[in-house]
């Protein structure tokens, strides 16, 4: 998103070779909302390319401030002193719509939204005012509010980059929740109880 990249490779193909000109993202301000497994895996990413990190959640890590230098602060500031900010939440009724139009009021102009968490974190219709207006430079969106966004008017905008809820998959991540998948059952055969279950009370 930062570099243009599908807007070069579209003028590539076309023969155009018109260049669009992106930005660093070495030496900037990421900000992350949500550092669980996710977000934490995010911040050691972001802070190999010597970004500023900033960080809001209700449980912090003193791990990722301590090593990272992550600087935990309110969802406002992160929103404007962040040249990136990207969503790491889980879905609830805390996090509905927790970026709308008043948060991206608060972005600076030259910023970007990345959401490859829950399409409903993000209020998409305020969202793409923000876009069409340019009150932030654009967004990165692995997740719609409606999957797939059929009619969206998102996909008529030139400073989105849009996929499909791929985010967390490649060949690697599936066979390691193949192996996982098995594993488990072995465990259960094994009269174990399982390792990765989110309702544990379940088990009971």
């Amino acid at each position: 998103l930062a570099r243009q990249v599908v807007a070069n490779h579209e003028s590539v193909r076309a023969g155009a070779w018109k260049r669009s000109i992106g930005v660093d993202v070495w030496n900037k301000t990421i900000g992350v909302v949500g550092t669980g497994l996710i977000g934490g895996g995010v911040v050691r990413r972001a802070h190999g390319f010597s970004m500023r990190i900033l960080a809001y959640d209700v449980v912090q890590k003193n791990e990722l401030v301590e090593r990272y230098g992550v600087e935990y602060v309110a969802l406002e500031r992160l929103l404007r002193e962040a040249d990136f900010v990207t969503l790491h939440v889980n879905l609830n009724r805390h996090t509905h719509h927790l970026i709308g139009a008043k948060e991206l009021s608060l972005m600076k102009p030259t910023a970007y939204l990345i959401n490859t968490c829950r399409g409903p974190v993000v209020d998409e219709p305020a969202l793409v005012d923000a876009l069409r207006v340019s009150k932030i430079a654009g967004a990165g969106l692995d997740v719609f509010e409606r999957e797939p966004p059929v009619g969206s008017p998102l996909l008529d905008l030139p400073n989105v980059v849009l996929a499909p809820h791929v985010a967390g998959i490649s060949v690697e991540s599936q066979r390691a929740m193949g192996r996982m998948a098995v594993d488990e059952v072995l465990r259960l055969g094994r009269g174990e109880p399982p390792l990765h279950v989110v309702n544990r009370e379940a088990l009971a």
